[in-house]
């Protein structure tokens, strides 16, 4: 008999990091190292308004002239985010992620941030499920 599909709520990380949209890079990029994270949600007002990955933060970074004390998060984050509800069935989760070669997606919960689902996530959720659902 199988199981059935866990959500993406099993997985996810709860209270993720989040940074303001009038933030410099300089304070993202403090809190990516201190937290060992690659993911920040932008918030605006409380509302989710985008995504700033490491890779936005060091491609910015890295442009002659850029000052990381004076931009703002909101001129280096991706406006596009992958978002979906934490009942959102994993599956579905994995299978947009790798379709679209998503690093994330941003769990929402009555229009508030509740969780982050990186591909580490995934990763941890595969191994959990090949040594409980498949070992023999």
């Amino acid at each position: 008999m199988s199981k059935p599909i866990p959500t993406v709520q099993k997985y996810m990380t709860t209270s993720p990091h989040s940074i303001g949209v009038e933030q410099p890079l300089s304070r993202a990029h403090t809190m990516m190292h201190e937290h060992a994270i690659r993911h920040l949600p932008v918030l605006h007002g409380g509302k989710l308004v985008g995504l700033l990955t490491d890779r936005d933060l060091h491609l910015v970074e890295s442009l002659a002239g850029v000052d990381p004390t004076q931009v703002k998060v909101e001129d280096a984050m991706s406006t596009s985010v992958y978002s979906v509800g934490p009942d959102t069935p994993l599956d579905e989760v994995v299978s947009t992620m790798g379709e679209h070669k998503y690093g994330s997606a941003v769990i929402m919960q009555n229009e508030k941030v509740v969780g982050i689902f990186t591909t580490v996530d995934v990763c941890r959720a595969l191994a959990e499920l090949l040594q409980t659902r498949l070992a023999k």
